[in-house]
């Protein structure tokens, strides 16, 4: 047996929504990724207590418990798996795979079991339903009934808002309600943020852009608060995705973005990034509300006591050392006009995208987030207005397209350099690199050459080419009658091109013969005899 084993196509559920990923057990940890968010779960082989295999809705699923009290579970699974996964689990993490069956006789009487983050309810001692308390926003208790909500999640088709369990009116060996012990049970696990506590540490009206404001921005150990004159947000560090410290194209001003996975609601809106928008001269001075002891005891040299400097270097200084993420900064890109980023619009608005060393970001109407790794294809495009500008086409993998307009076409060279450096998919290919001077993209009263003629004709060859191979090889079905009658208007459109190319050329040497021949006609005294005449 390796020393590995690795599945594909594992999935995981989070609040309501499937999500794919690739799963590896190693000797020394158990490893998921997951494709959409690229977030890891990172589990130490020591740290496993228990392991279950049990049959779920998406084949077989394993559910793993470890002994902080943490559960994992995950689908996907073939039967033939079983095998492999059991003898390594013996071999290198001296954990028993036990296989368990599920409940399904219907009932809805039972035992309610606390185990870890994890409610369980269990009939003759086979689970019908778990709960994960991460994902319960509120618990509220009536007579003698508890009510359950749940954070909801956009990427559910179908979302459970509650659930309610009804508590017997017995009294405990302790004299304590049953009903009080349920909800202190599920609010001891669940993500329910409560201000408990001074705030480590405030900053005052700080300029928001998503969503849009000037919010005072208190950070406490676990979450921090937004508080603004409408809306208050409430977001817990476990949340944030990534930290983005971006320059604006001005020199003047900074960016700080933070994805959140989920986002912060507002309404029927989602803010799946929040952006801080600081003035590079903006100073600050700033005392944590701690012990310097304290300090040094919990962030390990990372934050001090007493911190002076610009606003933006305090802000995600602070927010790095708490939520424990590295800040994602611009790489080695630079533009035509030498910053860091590119000037384009995205839905008719304008903003900035920047080309980061694994991935692009736009910002900031809607803000954009790409990673080299979800990304199918990018295409270079003429812009449809004008010649001194050109589009950039991202396609990812999940079919979705994003279109970035009106970039200069100066960035044409640089942007396609670091595009190839970093061995992304480039559509036409061939037709780019024959314009990678931003000559294709001159204006026609600069340059006599015009590339999207040229980018035509080729195009116009390659379906002559096609058309001939089908009448040759038989028909393929794939061509319908619309599509030859757009091939031979291309044909055709591409002709009359040609023509009016030729008549122009000719028009243009008839005028030079026309003025060379008035000119010798004038000069022998034409002109000025007939005008004596």
């Amino acid at each position: 047996m390796g020393d590995t084993l690795e599945f594909n196509d594992i999935h995981t559920e989070l609040k309501g929504s499937w999500n794919d990923g690739r799963l590896r057990f190693s000797k020394q940890s158990v490893v998921y990724k997951s494709h959409k968010t690229g977030k890891v779960d990172s589990i130490p082989a020591p740290e496993l207590s228990a392991a279950q295999w049990r049959r779920v809705c998406l084949g077989h699923g394993i559910k793993l418990a470890t002994s902080t009290g943490l559960v994992y579970r995950y689908d996907g699974f073939r039967d033939t798996d079983f095998e492999k996964i059991s003898a390594f689990f013996k071999t290198n993490y001296k954990v028993e795979l036990a296989e368990k069956d599920m409940c399904v006789k219907g009932w809805n009487w039972g035992t309610a079991k606390f185990t870890g983050s994890l409610l369980s309810f269990d009939v003759s001692d086979s689970p019908v339903f778990e709960i994960p308390l991460s994902s319960v926003s509120q618990c509220a208790t009536g007579k003698n009934e508890v009510t359950v909500e749940f954070h909801q999640n956009d990427d559910a088709e179908v979302s459970l808002m509650e659930v309610r369990f009804y508590v017997p009116p017995n009294t405990g060996d302790d004299g304590s309600d049953p009903v009080e012990a349920f909800a202190q049970n599920v609010l001891s696990k669940a993500d329910v943020i409560q201000a408990t506590g001074d705030a480590v540490c405030v900053f005052k009206e700080l300029q928001c852009l998503t969503p849009r404001g000037r919010y005072d921005i208190r950070i406490y150990p676990t979450f921090l608060h937004l508080h603004g004159k409408t809306f208050d947000y409430k977001i817990p560090y476990t949340t944030v995705l990534r930290l983005f410290l971006l320059p604006h194209k001005d020199q003047r001003q900074m960016f700080f973005v933070i994805s959140l996975d989920p986002p912060i609601k507002q309404g029927q809106t989602r803010y799946h990034f929040l952006i801080l928008l600081f003035s590079k001269d903006e100073e600050l001075s700033l005392a944590l509300n701690m012990s310097e002891d304290e300090v040094e005891k919990r962030y390990e040299g990372k934050l001090s006591k007493n911190m002076s400097g610009p606003l933006f270097e305090i802000v995600s200084r602070v927010m790095k050392a708490l939520v424990n993420r590295k800040i994602t900064v611009p790489g080695n890109f630079q533009g035509h006009s030498r910053s860091q980023c590119i000037t384009c619009a995205y839905k008719a608005s304008s903003g900035l995208l920047y080309p980061l060393e694994r991935g692009f970001i736009y910002v900031h109407k809607p803000p954009v987030h790409l990673r080299f790794e979800e990304i199918s294809c990018v295409n270079f495009a003429r812009g449809t207005t004008t010649t001194r500008s050109f589009d950039f086409e991202i396609e990812t993998k999940q079919s979705n397209q994003y279109t970035f307009s009106n970039i200069e076409r100066e960035e044409y060279g640089k942007l396609f350099d670091f595009v190839n450096a970093k061995k992304l998919n480039i559509k036409n290919r061939g037709f780019k690199e024959g314009m990678k001077g931003a000559d294709g993209y001159s204006d026609s009263d600069e340059d006599q050459h015009d590339a999207y003629l040229e980018r035509m004709k080729e195009e116009g060859k390659i379906r002559e080419e096609g058309d001939g191979s089908d009448e040759s090889e038989g028909d393929s079905g794939t061509d319908t009658p619309q599509t030859k009658y757009i091939g031979k208007l291309t044909c055709l459109y591409l002709s009359l091109l040609c023509v009016l190319q030729e008549w122009d050329r000719k028009a243009a040497e008839a005028k030079k013969q026309y003025e060379k021949a008035m000119k010798e006609y004038r000069e022998s005294g034409g002109g000025a005899a007939l005008v004596t005449k």
